[in-house]
């Protein structure tokens, strides 16, 4: 591996610390270095502000300058909430950006590579740009699309059941793997269940006992607002938010009821009788949501898996098996042909516990 990718490395793995924390930002990493000698490490910081270049450039301090910069995503350009980082970077005296990836926000895309360059700095781009691309592909495709990034998760038995005939599925996986089902909530900015999995379950979709500094959104997709009202997440929606895709047709009191507790109500167009989904998911793009994380129930999954909004699958097979008597993990998709089944293709597969987890992605290749 090459100096710079070496150094790159760092920086990614640094701006993952960010993910789920600095939405609607970018999750950035960036690593100053000077004679071989790190000086300066920073992320994006919750909410976004301060980004990563300014964190790392005031550890740095006044041996940035002459010293080479490695950040995951072109520097900013623009004056939001905060002066451009590639300002920052020129004010600081660095001499050498190397980024992974150019950023494809309209207000930024090249620009900020161009003040680098017409400040005398050298800039090197694309190293290690297939891995920052995935890192930030919650961002990229929020602004290219519209909607966030999509992982859709789900724990099964060995022959696909989410539960039992009765409903029974505490507990399918083991503590191990609901302890990592946590982790991944805390790196998506919000997690995602139907209306029926809130009723079933009542879950509280909190990250727990890791020590996090910024609680997931809880999306719940309900098209009639029937969720309890003295439901886990109906008692906590001042405390961690609790956003809710309902129908254009609501009872008026169960819609008092709810914004009385905190819960931000979001109207949605139906499709086929059920909340249209890319619809819902494109709400949550305008309020800056970047990474969804689904946790079903098997109705959504198979909503979100049939309109092709799925980016990352990510399954947890237990060895136990429940029978044809059992729910499905995913519900009825309405294929007659197997062309027609959305294909994902194996990136990541290993023990936990004793489950077994893999990971899929978009493409066949």
């Amino acid at each position: 591996m090459s100096t710079d990718a070496r150094y790159m490395a760092l920086a990614l793995s640094l701006g993952r610390r960010g993910q789920g924390n600095t939405w609607p930002n970018p999750a950035v990493g960036c690593v100053v270095v000077r004679d071989g000698r790190i000086v300066g490490r920073g992320w994006t910081q919750p909410g976004g502000r301060p980004h990563a270049e300014v964190v790392a450039l005031a550890e740095a301090g006044a041996l940035a300058r002459g010293a080479t910069a490695y950040v995951t995503l072109e520097p900013c350009a623009h004056t939001g909430k905060t002066p451009p980082c590639a300002s920052a970077l020129i004010d600081a005296g660095i001499a050498r950006v190397v980024a992974a990836i150019e950023d494809s926000d309209p207000r930024v895309s090249g620009k900020g590579f161009a003040m680098l360059r017409d400040a005398g700095i050298t800039v090197v781009t694309g190293v290690l740009a297939a891995e920052a691309a995935q890192d930030l592909a919650g961002f990229f495709q929020r602004v290219e699309t519209g909607r966030p990034f999509v992982t859709l998760k789900l724990a099964n038995s060995f022959d696909g059941r989410i539960a039992t005939a009765t409903g029974e599925s505490q507990w399918i996986t083991s503590p191990e793997a609901r302890r990592y089902v946590h982790a991944l909530r805390a790196n998506h900015d919000a997690v995602m269940v139907g209306a029926g999995t809130a009723r079933a379950d009542d879950p509280s979709l909190t990250v727990r006992d890791l020590g996090v500094t910024r609680q997931p959104v809880r999306v719940v997709l309900s098209r009639r607002l029937d969720v309890p009202l003295m439901s886990k997440l109906a008692r906590t929606a001042r405390e961690v938010p609790v956003w809710i895709c309902h129908g254009p047709e609501l009872d008026p009191l169960l819609r008092r009821s709810w914004q009385e507790l905190g819960a931000e109500l979001i109207s949605c167009p139906l499709s086929q009788g059920q909340i249209d989904p890319a619809a819902a998911l494109w709400a949550l793009g305008e309020r800056g949501l970047t990474r969804v994380f689904c946790e079903g129930g098997g109705a959504l999954a198979a909503a979100l898996l049939a309109h092709d909004l799925v980016d990352e699958l990510i399954g947890f097979t237990a060895g136990v098996a429940i029978g044809a008597e059992g729910l499905p993990g995913i519900g009825a998709m309405g294929l007659e042909r197997l062309a027609e089944a959305p294909r994902y293709r194996l990136v990541e597969t290993r023990a936990i516990g004793g489950d077994v987890l893999h990971r899929w992605r978009r493409g066949t290749g």
